[in-house]
């Protein structure tokens, strides 16, 4: 690591520790319930979030995502567990797929997320964000039946997201409703501008007294049969009496099954499954970005791969990158990878000092703190927003909401993307820009022509040409004979014009006064 980045990393460690703390909070649970779901040992999903923040958080290039155990992996991994006869024989196929995933990045296979249109982006994140509030809803009243972690629409325990809505108000349990409830007032109160004026509130954030609260809410009701919480309830990390307990939570592959086929297969499922998760995650990770920086998919894919190998040799679960931690990370002020690498810190020291502690954390407090997260990601001005940007982009939109909703992840942006390229196969399109950096001439402008028509699937091309512009040049972008640029170009090129000012490029574009854009309001 170069020495600007360390001392990038450091002067910001005001944002970032608090960001962790929130991170490793809202990480805890998610791993266990994630473990639990996919009928692996608790303690392995508690491996894969150390793993994922500290050895993947170090190797990537991501600034904000944050990497563990996913739940789209749950059933892979359950019924894995089962055909491969055992949990040891699976951490062999975690150990070959993270191979896999190095081999595909050396290949530069994570283009592959450049070609995913943001309306697709936008509509995984507002999704992500109504699961999330839809999901938390019964934790947040005391019924924990549905594990942590499990996004689906179809639940472990027999019900649906809405079902489960439904059974709540037959079993929610009294003394989780208040702490819940004050722990949401808490937050929505820490979110107001009269509050974020006050100076303490940069110091101490909303989840810490919401946890802190929630702990002392819980022991003060322990001797009260009415309010009391029972061990489903609350945080439950496995607890060693001694260090050599603690070694046992551990386990390593059966290399004796190195030769059995069934084991490649299960390695590639995971390798290619786990990918396309973690590239979509980077895409919206970076979307939320407020520096709208640029995460080098192929750098992930290998920190994923080496992550994926290290945590199965030691015995956890398959790791990727996940969109609900890296959504908690940049709305708790994250901005570097400082702040998932000290999560990922954080998790090791507390799992192996203070369990109990933790273990008295109550599940309707980190309910109320996932609950905000939801909030932020679903905002309606998000549906507004989209809808004024054409058709093409809402219906894409909208249909990877509810695809999301009604079904998991992957199958919610195979369906958005699908209604997105039928759009774009209705129109014709063409090479997007006339641009040859070998012919760049010192002190002269660079121009680059647009053509006819532009689409989302030049995304990647016109990334790769923005990264190739020196810095210090002086930059037209052409649209004067463009009648069509799609709102994804629209967009990245209103990312590179931010990005530009930290690079000394001076941007100035022709043509754009035909498309009512950003870009155009802002030259006006």
């Amino acid at each position: 690591m170069s020495k600007s980045n360390k001392s990038g990393l450091l002067s910001n460690l005001g944002s970032d520790f608090p960001a962790s703390f929130v991170v490793f909070l809202v990480a805890v649970p998610l791993c266990l319930g994630i473990a639990l779901a996919s009928g692996a040992p608790l303690f392995s999903g508690i491996i894969a979030g150390i793993i994922g923040g500290i050895v993947v958080g170090s190797i990537s290039g991501s600034h904000l995502g944050v990497s563990g155990p996913a739940a789209g992996l749950a059933v892979i991994v359950l019924n894995s567990i089962t055909d491969l006869g055992g949990f040891e024989n699976f951490l062999l196929a975690v150990v070959i797929a993270g191979v896999i995933q190095v081999l595909m990045g050396i290949a530069k296979a994570g283009v592959i997320g450049y070609y995913l249109p943001s309306s697709v982006i936008k509509g995984m994140l507002s999704g992500i964000g109504l699961i999330i509030i839809l999901k938390q809803i019964p934790h947040l009243f005391g019924y924990d039946d549905d594990p942590e972690g499990d996004l689906g629409f179809f639940q472990p325990d027999g019900h649906n997201t809405f079902s489960e809505l439904l059974y709540t108000l037959d079993n929610f349990t009294p003394g989780a409703v208040v702490i819940g409830l004050s722990a949401l007032a808490i937050l929505i109160l820490w979110d107001r501008p009269f509050m974020k004026k006050m100076q303490f509130t940069k110091y101490i954030n909303g989840p810490l007294i919401v946890v802190l609260s929630g702990i002392g809410l819980n022991m003060a009701f322990q001797n009260n049969a009415f309010f009391s919480l029972a061990g489903e309830h609350v945080v439950n990390i496995p607890v060693s009496k001694s260090f050599g307990e603690f070694t046992e939570m551990f386990a390593t592959p059966n290399w004796g099954m190195f030769a059995d086929k069934k084991i490649y297969v299960v390695a590639f499922t995971i390798a290619v499954v786990a990918s396309l998760e973690t590239l979509l995650s980077v895409e919206a990770a970076d979307k939320l970005d407020p520096q709208r920086r640029v995460t080098p998919t192929n750098r992930e894919l290998i920190a994923q791969g080496v992550g994926n190998s290290l945590s199965g040799l030691i015995g956890g679960l398959p790791v990727t990158q996940v969109i609900v931690r890296s959504s908690a990370n940049v709305q708790s002020g994250g901005r570097t990878k400082a702040s998932t690498i000290m999560h990922g810190v954080l998790m090791l020291i507390c799992v192996v000092i203070i369990p109990q502690v933790l273990n008295l954390i109550p599940l309707a407090s980190l309910a109320a703190v996932l609950i905000m997260v939801g909030y932020k990601l679903v905002k309606p001005s998000m549906f507004k927003e989209i809808y004024f940007t054409g058709r093409a982009q809402f219906y894409s939109y909208i249909t990877t909401v509810l695809g999301l909703v009604f079904t998991d992840l992957l199958m919610g942006i195979g369906m958005g993307l699908v209604v997105a390229i039928m759009f774009i196969l209705w129109n014709n399109f063409k090479t997007p820009y006339h641009f040859d950096p070998n012919k760049i001439k010192p002190n002269e402008p660079i121009k680059i022509p647009l053509s006819d028509n532009v689409s989302f699937l030049n995304k990647a091309s016109m990334i790769k040409t923005f990264g190739l512009i020196p810095d210090g040049s002086e930059v037209i972008i052409d649209a004067t004979r463009t009648t069509d640029i799609h709102w994804d170009v629209l967009e990245l090129i209103d990312d590179f014009k931010i990005s530009s000012k930290s690079r000394g490029i001076t941007l100035s574009f022709l043509g754009f006064e035909k498309f009512d854009t950003k870009i155009q309001r802002a030259e006006t």
